[in-house]
């Protein structure tokens, strides 16, 4: 577990894996690492499905920003996945910019920082 304040982990799933939950599932296809400000943000891209909603179904791509990367694949979880010590994207105009980046790169107004 990383000590430093604010510091978090992010495990890295399996990509193109798809992985279930209520009403539905998710599958990452690909991780991307973006330079942005002489650092390195790292964000998710995938496809989120409903499929057994009561309120209907649907289906839409996401991009999921955990933050800045601090210490790539620094160890492992208890499941064997890598982790990676992310510091979590916080300045207001840091989110707009790289909303705007990353939107314009991957077609997708769906971006959650986390």
């Amino acid at each position: 577990m990383v000590a430093e304040t604010g510091i978090r982990e992010y495990a890295h799933q399996v990509l193109n894996q798809q992985y279930g939950g209520p009403s539905g599932y998710y599958i990452p296809h690909q991780e991307v690492r973006l330079s942005y400000h002489g650092r390195e943000v790292l964000y998710i891209v995938g496809r989120a499905v409903v499929e057994s909603s009561c309120c209907g179904t649907g289906n839409w791509e996401y991009a999921l920003v955990p933050g800045f990367i601090v210490d790539w694949h620094s160890g492992h979880n208890p499941a064997g996945l890598a982790v990676t010590a992310v510091e979590p994207v916080e300045v207001s105009q840091n989110i707009k910019e790289l909303r705007s980046l990353i939107e314009a790169r991957e077609n997708t107004s769906c971006i959650t920082f986390w």
